[in-house]
């Protein structure tokens, strides 16, 4: 990894906003290198470009303490310029209702802050020396639900997201030393396998009439990372079609 091209870590890609991320970056000429509990799809290992997909379950000390080393070992002294902490999880209830103050399992809650919260921190860590010889930036993929009462969002999410928009401010104020920038992005309603049908209920809260796409997040994931925002940090981008606004 020695040449001019710029490299990105990206978490949860196998699917959703994640994927779209890894895709957007190859589109650009990014060197990627992804993890998810899932392989990849086939057709995307083809790509030369796809330096590598790692099977990994943040969740779990030793699996993600094992993929910054293999990541690492990957980038050997060069540079990072990505990392994109998207990885996340909104449990139910097994009856399916929103894991919240009142109800569920509170280990269900360390599950949830354990990948929505402690991961980016570890991972971002794990990574401050190659993002510093990159003089890279964090993207941390936080929520509207984090902002506000969702309906469909269980409490243990939303307060974790919101947790995650707070750190990604105090990430940002002290990895500015490494030259490091970091960001967040709050998508709103977005076409994934996260989306129920109870969710389009949600559309007339949307003032741009529609839900919007993981491509759309990944355009935004993509300029935070880009030399776009080389001012930029500290910040976090609404990519809800209005929907905070309301």
């Amino acid at each position: 990894m020695s040449d001019e091209r710029k490299t990105v870590i990206v978490t949860g890609a196998s699917r959703g906003i994640g994927h779209a991320a890894a895709i957007c970056f190859l589109q650009r000429g990014w060197r990627i290198i992804t993890c998810s509990r899932d392989e990849a799809p086939a057709e995307c290992e083809r790509d030369t470009n796809w330096t590598s997909h790692i099977a990994t379950d943040l969740g779990d000390e030793a699996s993600l303490a094992r993929f910054i080393e293999t990541a690492n070992a990957m980038l050997g002294d060069g540079p990072l310029h990505g990392l994109v902490n998207n990885a996340g999880m909104s449990p139910k209830t097994p009856f399916k209702e929103r894991l919240g103050c009142l109800n569920g399992d509170i280990e269900a809650w360390h599950e949830v802050f354990e990948l929505n919260l402690f991961a980016p921190l570890k991972l971002a860590r794990g990574f401050a020396s190659a993002l510093h010889r990159g003089k890279g930036a964090i993207v941390n993929i936080t929520s509207i639900a984090g902002h506000m009462i969702h309906p469909f969002a269980g409490s243990a999410y939303s307060i974790s997201k919101a947790a995650l928009s707070g750190m990604t401010r105090e990430m940002a104020n002290e990895f500015a030393e490494l030259g490091v920038r970091v960001n967040a992005v709050a998508p709103g309603e977005i076409e994934t396998e996260m989306i129920e049908p109870e969710y389009e209920s949600l559309i007339p809260r949307i003032p741009m009439g529609h839900i919007g796409t993981p491509g759309d997040v990944a355009s935004a994931i993509h300029y935070l990372c880009s030399e776009d925002s080389a001012y930029v940090t500290g910040t976090e981008i609404w990519v809800t079609g209005g929907q905070h606004m309301v």
